[in-house]
């Protein structure tokens, strides 16, 4: 078979990722990224610590970033993040530009990491009025808090499980349920916590019902590092990546001057596509339609 005709692979920028030792959605991320950009990804070494802010300091460490950084110079990425929530807030601001800087010297690039792309992401949307939805212990979501505050953000809602390990185990619905009783202030933005919670599904449902950005740890990463390099992340309607979402409620959730429930018009016309097989239809509940508990191959 002559295959002479064949151009050869696309051309690919490439992006490097450090995460955590623990980290279990390499797909998430992925879904995120145009044809032409490839995720190199390494992890920083086990450390047999619960989540905490202990473990938050410990895979943060420069020395431990920097070795990670200097492997994945091998490959010539672009451009290097840091892919874990609580390890760059846990050092406040200072803590995260230092941490930014030790990346860009030990691998001689543009470096972010997740927390700092969030609060770039909160800038970019205007927002400063946000609510916060973490799998974290009460300890490590104040010291989110504390970042956020920072940052010159407003945190007006929270809600958290407690979780110390096995983050990637929790469902969407989940996730929804804290959504909705975090958002009860009437923040601008959600922010959903933890690149080891699956979020890529249900953001674009969440936006509609609750008509507002809806922002989660992975998105933010992966929108910032594209960024660096010039490209643009893809996905489905995103207040972050589509400026058409950016609108206002209006856009997200109805038609201008009527009064609905969040979620009653973006999901009319679904209304019994959605239903849990073990639960009322959405039209007897009044509730969006949301992806399966479980993230499954795609998460």
């Amino acid at each position: 078979m002559d295959v002479s005709f064949v151009g050869g692979p696309t051309p690919q920028r490439g992006v490097g990722i450090v995460a955590p030792f623990d980290f279990a959605l390499d797909r998430e991320l992925w879904r995120w990224v145009p044809d032409d950009v490839s995720l190199h990804v390494t992890r920083t070494p086990f450390v047999p610590v619960e989540v905490s802010l202990d473990l938050a300091r410990i895979v943060s460490e420069h020395e431990t970033l920097a070795e990670a950084v200097r492997a994945l110079a091998a490959v010539s990425p672009e451009v290097v993040a840091y892919a874990c929530t609580s390890g760059s807030f846990v050092g406040g601001g200072v803590g995260e530009r230092a941490m930014t800087a030790a990346m860009a010297r030990a691998g001689e690039m543009p470096a972010i990491t997740t927390s700092g792309a969030l609060l770039n992401a909160l800038r970019e949307l205007d927002v400063r009025r946000v609510a916060v939805v973490t799998p974290y212990t009460k300890s490590v979501t104040d010291s989110l808090e504390d970042y956020l505050a920072e940052g010159g953000m407003e945190v007006c809602g929270r809600s958290y499980l407690g979780l110390t390990r096995e983050i990637w185990r929790v469902g969407y619905r989940e996730v929804v349920r804290m959504a909705r009783e975090a958002v009860a202030d009437g923040p601008d933005a959600l922010f959903i916590s933890c690149t080891n919670l699956p979020t890529f599904d249900m953001i674009p449902q969440l936006e509609a019902e609750l008509r507002m950005p809806v922002l989660s740890a992975n998105q933010v990463t992966v929108w910032d590092a594209l960024r660096m390099i010039g490209k643009e992340a893809v996905g489905p309607y995103q207040a972050l990546l589509d400026p058409a979402a950016r609108r206002g409620p209006a856009a997200m959730g109805g038609l201008p001057g009527t009064e609905q429930p969040p979620g009653a018009a973006a999901f009319a016309g679904s209304a019994t596509s959605g239903a849990a097989e073990d639960g009322p239809s959405v039209a007897e509940s009044g509730e969006a339609p949301f992806p399966s508990d479980e993230p499954g191959p795609t998460a």
